[in-house]
């Protein structure tokens, strides 16, 4: 039979302990996450006109990307902490303390190339072809549209591709570490 705890102002507080914040911080994260990734973004494409679309994620994705990037950190420093042994083993990616600390540091990686590398000239991209549709007076799928246009719409393309495969390379890394911390704990 489980063990009934009498909640108290120390059973309370011993709940902010760094396991409690590591789940709080990974949960954020996680659902963040999948929520940016797979729901948020289609919502907001089927709810606004493209050009208004594209403006909010112009805005929103600096915010998700600069967030991911301080709480993967903090996971990690938290993750460091709690592994004593993982500095002197970092160059054992097979040990799970230090596969999982591999895993983090992927994730402050991918998004930290989306959020100073790649988002910004997506955005970009993405700026000048509106600018280019105006000029123009035709969408970028229309018909008879200039070499300009066309090469600006791959260009962004291509972009958009690299930065959703580096946020589904940073998923998925969550995902695994989920998994691992579900299955063996922190």
């Amino acid at each position: 039979m489980a063990h009934s705890e009498t909640l108290s102002s120390a059973s309370l507080l011993g709940m902010l302990s760094p396991k409690g914040v590591y789940l709080l911080g990974y949960g954020w994260l996680y659902g963040m996450s999948v929520w940016v990734s797979f729901f948020g973004g289609i919502i907001a494409l089927r709810a606004l006109p493209r050009h208004q679309f594209g403006a909010l994620q112009h805005k929103t994705f600096p915010v998700y990307f600069s967030s991911s990037i301080v709480l993967s950190s903090a996971l990690l420093g938290l993750w460091a902490y709690a592994h004593p042994g993982l500095l002197a083993n970092v160059t054992s990616p097979t040990r799970a303390d230090v596969a999982q600390a591999y895993v983090l540091g992927s994730v402050i990686v991918l998004q930290g190339c989306n959020q100073l590398v790649v988002g910004p000239m997506t955005s970009s991209t993405m700026f000048q072809r509106h600018k280019l549709e105006k000029e123009e007076g035709k969408n970028y799928n229309d018909p008879g549209v200039s070499d300009q246009m066309k090469a600006l719409s791959a260009k962004f393309g291509m972009l958009h591709g690299i930065s959703s495969l580096a946020n589904l390379g940073a998923v998925i890394a969550l995902t695994f570490h989920g998994l691992w911390i579900g299955s063996y704990g922190l």
